[in-house]
């Protein structure tokens, strides 16, 4: 054990922070955008999906159905795009995404954090070459599976590497990096696909394929990226790990910050069974926000919009034209609205805009459906000034989405868990949110005919109940260091309620007497009934 600090249960040290030396350094703020660039891997598909679904050389292609559909100028606006193969080429990638992210963690833990970057980076080139170049429906979902393979291990060790190279104070900002890189990859396959459908009739290829670009910085950055210093001290590699810790911080004065990576190393270490050490009960409160984030931040809605704009668009009666520059307004949206997060989750903290960027979600949402509601019938288009009026409210909603649940909702999970857990931790999180990503994206043209403005509706209750779940559950993480972090949860109202006395529910034997998570749960619930209490 590292010697100097006061030791705590769970094996790091407490209320060392105040000790901790360096500033940002030119070689972090490099290796985070490197590093970041694997956020933009996932807005490119996200972005590049919808565009491309709603070209009609690509329909004509491979979803003969649904371009004779579209042809009909009668057909219901709302049920248009309905097709199950179709929301596949979408859903497929999240659902082998979802799989991918699982089998991350050992190689995270075990390999380091560079090794995740360079696997992702080299599926994703995989994918994006097969897409571009697919003659048949195999080689196209094959390469949407790559492809999913890729951002599952993407979004699993990003926010990682992100969290673990951040200096404290900084960490949500730079962490961000990730939900920026994201969003300009979204507003960058809007505007590739805004020129790409001008180019008959291969211009949904060219948009496929250019999807390497940013898969093929992803792998050169992995191997050229520093390994954090957190993985190179779970791995045994201290010296090394402490000469990365000097080099990104700037100062040669870090033993405050390495003794806590010491000891949180060493605890790491001692777990050779990270997802079932995560059930353990000082390990409650970070599994429920690792299961409860990342399903909020799909059951906004917003994914439904990203994926499906165009075609959302022209479902409410824009042209092709128009519902590509709609679509490419949000993207432009959303950038722009992450730096706002950026700059200030380090000054307002995380709840305050989790909290209001809901309530204005929740009315955007609402407004849109009322619109829809009165002005929009299954076979009428809308009137000039009520499109303006959607197409403001739902950029409005995608701006609050922007600067609230849309990086934070990666941010929070990927900073709560002590190291022994957090690869595990974060497969979690990504596997929930691409588990809710494929569920929404298979099922959204389906829900659109069916719940028709109503729609709108459903995605604002699930924005209410998430609102009021932070106000209640989510403590302040701004300005704790990583590897105090579980020192917030005793502290807590209700959580220090599920942690156990001394932060520590092992017994002799190894065996957990944690409460199940379905008591848990019943707890919360009883709770938000009775109105619960302020957090402190």
């Amino acid at each position: 054990m590292a010697g100097g600090g006061h030791v705590g249960p769970t094996g790091v040290a407490k209320e060392r922070a105040d000790k901790y030396q360096g500033r940002v350094t030119l070689f972090v703020v490099i290796a985070c955008l490197v590093a970041a660039v694997g956020g933009s891997i996932f807005g490119y598909d996200i972005g590049i999906s919808g565009g491309v679904t709603s070209m009609d050389e690509f329909l004509e292609s491979f979803f003969h159905p649904v371009y004779i559909k579209k042809q009909h100028v009668h057909e219901n606006n709302y049920c248009k795009y309905n097709n199950q193969g179709l929301a596949a080429f979408t859903s497929s990638l999240y659902l082998a995404g979802l799989v991918a992210s699982l089998a991350t963690s050992p190689v995270t833990r075990n390999y380091g954090r560079r090794a995740s970057i360079i696997c992702g980076g080299i599926s994703f080139l995989a994918g994006a070459t097969l897409n571009a170049a697919a003659l048949n429906i195999v080689m196209l979902l094959l390469g949407r599976i790559m492809l999913g393979v890729g951002i599952g291990f993407g979004n699993q060790v990003v926010p990682l590497y992100l969290s673990e190279m951040a200096p404290t104070h900084l960490r949500g900002a730079l962490n961000m990096m990730f939900q920026l890189a994201t969003t300009l990859g979204i507003f960058t396959a809007n505007m590739i696909n805004f020129g790409t459908q001008r180019i008959k009739p291969w211009g949904w290829r060219l948009s496929l394929g250019l999807a390497a670009a940013p898969a093929l910085v992803m792998t050169v950055g992995g191997i050229l990226l520093p390994e954090t210093p957190n993985s190179l001290v779970e791995r045994g590699l201290r010296e090394k790990g402490r000469q990365v810790l000097e080099k990104i911080r700037g100062t040669n004065n870090v033993d405050a910050e390495f003794e806590d990576l010491i000891d949180a190393s060493e605890l790491a270490n001692s777990i050779k069974h990270p997802f079932r050490n995560i059930l353990k009960k000082r390990n409650r409160p970070q599994l429920v926000m690792a299961i409860f984030m990342p399903t909020f931040q799909i059951l906004t809605g917003i994914n439904s919009i990203l994926f499906y704009a165009p075609v959302l668009f022209q479902s409410l009666g824009f042209g092709g034209n128009a519902s590509l520059y709609a679509s490419a307004l949000t993207g432009a949206v959303l950038c722009s609205s992450t730096l706002i997060s950026i700059a200030t989750v380090d000054r307002l903290g995380r709840r305050v805009l989790l909290i209001s960027g809901g309530i204005q979600m929740i009315a955007c949402q609402v407004i849109v459906a009322i619109i829809l509601g009165l002005k929009f019938g299954d076979n009428q288009e809308l009137s000039k000034g009520f499109s303006v009026l959607v197409v403001v409210v739902i950029c409005l909603f995608v701006l609050a989405f922007g600067w609230s649940w849309g990086p934070l909702g990666w941010t929070v999970p990927s900073e709560i868990f002590p190291l022994e857990t957090r690869s595990a931790g974060q497969s979690i999180t990504v596997a929930v949110n691409l588990l809710f990503t494929f569920i929404i994206a298979q099922s959204f043209l389906s829900l659109l005919c069916a719940f028709k403005f109503g729609i709108f509706l459903f995605f604002a209750g699930w924005i209410t109940v998430m609102t009021i779940f932070v106000y209640f559950f989510l403590p302040e993480t701004k300005g704790v260091p990583i590897e105090e972090m579980i020192l917030i949860w005793g502290k807590h109202w209700f959580w220090k309620r599920i942690m156990p006395a001394k932060l520590s529910d092992t017994s002799n034997n190894g065996q957990s007497n944690s409460m199940e998570l379905g008591e848990m749960t019943a707890k919360i619930t009883q709770t938000v009934n009775r109105g619960g209490n302020l957090i402190n």
